[in-house]
């Protein structure tokens, strides 16, 4: 006959059912809720079943412009997941390598996860003020001043807010090259250049296919953790260039009626959407090796 289940498999089960439903309970709460009827509020019980305030959202918000910065958001994330992907997989590649200094890079680039963000999200904003005040005076100095009048690089969502966003994205990229070079077989390397390629083609025809599910996580995290980020992006962006999370933290304080929450379960859907397209696209380049496998094993025979 099976054994029962000991009792300290209920315990341990009933222990991370309580973690799952603290996880994720106040995110399946604010999307309830954003299905009030038009008379409903901030809390339970609902008062009717609508999507009045997803109407009222696609409207607008008031004086705040929620959609372009929902654009702005996007566009950004979707930067910062480019760029992360594009310099970490050379990052990772060289740190496997070996370089001189390595140690320093390395331990450079992830302090920048342990200091606090609104210190990072500062020195950005300092050090953008500093690039601009440099620009002008070289401009005045060569007799360009004429040129560089209104130039400015600080509080920009593509110079000082890219910058603070890249500071917290690399670092993850980085760590995720780590682990995947850590397992990678240097033996696809010397058979390819046993054939005859070139460093050039052994990465782009060998390493870069291997590794590709890796680099789709890559630019997941890039995505995700810029289209979520605030405090870096607290002092690095001005105020006409507001994310959609900032905004959000500054709706908080004046809007009294589900429309926050609807807004929150659109932000929300489109984090789940980029995941789920992000784990779709993994599981098609992890099946397209084994089917060129089996089409290459049947064509010999």
């Amino acid at each position: 006959m099976r054994e029962g289940r000991p009792a300290v498999f209920f315990w341990l089960a009933a222990v991370f059912g309580l973690f799952i439903l603290f996880l994720y309970g106040p995110i399946i709460t604010i999307v309830v809720l954003s299905f009030q009827g038009p008379s409903g509020g901030l809390t339970f019980p609902m008062n009717g079943l609508s999507a009045h305030w997803f109407s009222r959202l696609w409207g607008g918000l008031g004086v705040v412009d929620i959609w372009a910065a929902f654009g702005r958001s996007l566009r950004l994330g979707l930067t910062v997941m480019a760029l992360t992907v594009v310099i970490s997989v050379p990052a990772g590649y060289a740190f496997r390598r070996g370089f001189r200094g390595a140690s320093a890079v390395f331990y450079t680039t992830v302090a920048s996860l342990i200091v606090p963000s609104i210190i990072v999200s500062l020195g950005i904003g300092v050090q953008f003020r500093l690039l601009d005040d440099a620009i002008r005076w070289a401009a005045e100095a060569t007799g360009m001043a004429a040129v560089a009048e209104g130039f400015t690089t600080s509080a920009g969502m593509f110079t000082s807010g890219l910058g603070a966003h890249l500071t917290w994205t690399l670092p993850f990229g980085l760590l995720i090259m780590f682990a995947v070079f850590n397992r990678f077989d240097p033996r696809y390397e010397e058979a390819a250049r046993d054939l005859g390629a070139t460093s050039g083609q052994t990465v782009r025809h060998v390493v870069l296919p291997l590794i590709a599910p890796s680099l789709v996580g890559i630019g997941l995290f890039g995505f995700t953790l810029s289209w979520d980020e605030v405090a870096r992006s607290s002092q690095a962006f001005g105020s006409d260039q507001n994310t959609l999370p900032l905004e959000l933290t500054g709706l908080t304080t004046t809007i009294t009626n589900p429309e926050i929450y609807a807004l929150g379960t659109v932000t929300t859907g489109v984090s789940f959407l980029v995941i789920v397209v992000s784990l779709l696209l993994i599981h098609a380049l992890r099946r397209r090796p084994a089917r060129g496998e089996s089409g290459g094993g049947a064509a010999r025979r």
